[in-house]
């Protein structure tokens, strides 16, 4: 079950007295092919399409992020469906609570001639975006903003006293992680940025 609404529970004793954990996932590997050739435009369409995606049918979960979803009294997801269908699959049927302000970064394609990959397109438009050109969507500076908006939701119910799991996107996740570093919250496991992978954190003392 999913839902749109952030919970609001009553502070009591135990929760003030107790700060939760913060488990940050990638999702699953998505239903896409990465092994065509496109241009431009092709790629446009292939990164609407693969925002569309939910995981491939043969993935499954690694049962260290599974455990970490069994502790977590919070499990939110962005509302692409590769972010939700990675939530639901660790979960056990348990609420999931979306909000776009997860969702991942956008990837713009620059203005290059030929064919690439999905992936070659995926760098080229990363390092040009972060250099600016983000034509009609997001940039990196709001991107940056929507970042910190994004930890304090994740913190606000961490401070709590409840134990949050994310599941969310490579790069996004990437840029929550100076601000939960500059606001006192340590990294305590590093699963590293592949599918599946997740990264810990705890409140420094």
């Amino acid at each position: 079950m999913t839902t749109t609404m952030a919970p609001d529970e009553t502070l009591d004793r135990r929760s003030a007295a107790k700060i939760g954990q913060i488990v940050i996932a990638r999702h699953g590997q998505p239903h896409a092919d990465r092994k065509v050739r496109i241009d431009r435009e092709g790629y446009r369409a292939w990164w609407k399409n693969y925002d569309l995606a939910r995981l491939h049918p043969d993935e499954r979960p690694p049962e260290k992020l599974a455990e970490h979803a069994r502790a977590s009294d919070i499990i939110f997801a962005s509302t692409l469906p590769r972010a939700i269908h990675t939530a639901e699959m660790v979960a056990g049927g348990r609420e999931i609570i979306t909000d776009p302000v997860f969702v991942e970064a956008p990837l713009p394609p620059p203005a290059l001639i030929g064919k690439r990959s999905p992936r070659a397109w995926g760098i080229w438009s990363r390092a040009s975006w972060m250099l600016g050109g983000h034509g009609e969507v997001e940039s990196h500076a709001e991107a940056k903003v929507r970042a910190e908006a994004a930890v304090a939701t994740l913190t606000a119910q961490a401070l709590r006293g409840q134990n949050v799991l994310l599941c969310a996107h490579g790069w996004f996740n990437r840029m929550m992680r100076p601000i939960l570093k500059r606001q006192g919250w340590r990294e305590v496991e590093d699963g590293r940025d592949n599918y599946w992978s997740y990264r810990r954190y705890e409140k420094v003392k």
